[in-house]
């Protein structure tokens, strides 16, 4: 996840203490969002179309998302089949799949790719679940950027004397329950994550 820039949110002029915290938790959800797009591309043992979210195939020279070049089905727990809507792609695609860093070699009959799943190694778990650690720490350091952006308008509301110190007080309670409560999500998510990914077939 790319952190926040604090330059965008500094164009903020806040005139009180809600008006941050509601700032303060649609950025946080956003970021929660973000990791759940970030999670759902990482593989497991099981077959799902999502770990193609991130893919892109050259097409005609424009990297485009699989899933808007081709149909994408899930006919049994190890096997996803590819089908593309212009038939002329299907090499652009399976050179796409193969480059990728998920480890799968697809099969093309010129109509369809089938794309088995094969089942993880003990060694390629461990580095699928160093990744989904990788991903889940960046976007505690992220809601953690939000926290410390937050607590600085704060301050700054407090110095204009738009709030009091009992206000400031306050809000500064309730940003670090709200972080509190969405690191505890990515830990519950990640764990989640973690125990598909070690679940052995």
């Amino acid at each position: 996840m790319k952190p926040e820039s604090t330059a965008a949110t500094a164009a903020n002029t806040f005139k009180n203490a809600k008006e941050v915290q509601a700032n303060t938790r649609s950025r946080m959800e956003k970021a929660l969002t973000d990791l759940q797009h970030a999670m759902a591309g990482i593989r497991t043992g099981r077959a799902s179309v999502s770990i193609f979210d991130n893919l892109r195939v050259d097409y005609y020279g424009t990297p485009t998302p699989l899933n808007q070049l081709a149909n994408l089905h899930v006919p049994e727990p190890s096997m996803i089949t590819i089908q593309p809507w212009d038939v002329s792609q299907i090499g652009a695609i399976d050179k796409a799949i193969r480059a990728s860093d998920l480890g799968l070699n697809p099969t093309n009959d010129g109509k369809i790719l089938r794309v088995p799943i094969p089942p993880l190694t003990e060694e390629r778990r461990k580095e699928i679940v160093k990744r989904l650690h990788h991903v889940a720490e960046d976007h505690r350091v992220s809601l953690r950027n939000i926290r410390r952006d937050t607590n600085e308008h704060l301050k700054k509301l407090l110095k204009d004397k738009l709030i009091s110190e009992d206000d400031e007080r306050r809000a500064l309670d309730e940003v670090q329950k709200m972080t509190d409560a969405q690191i505890a999500k990515i830990d519950a998510a990640s764990k989640a994550k973690e125990k598909e990914i070690l679940e052995l077939k």
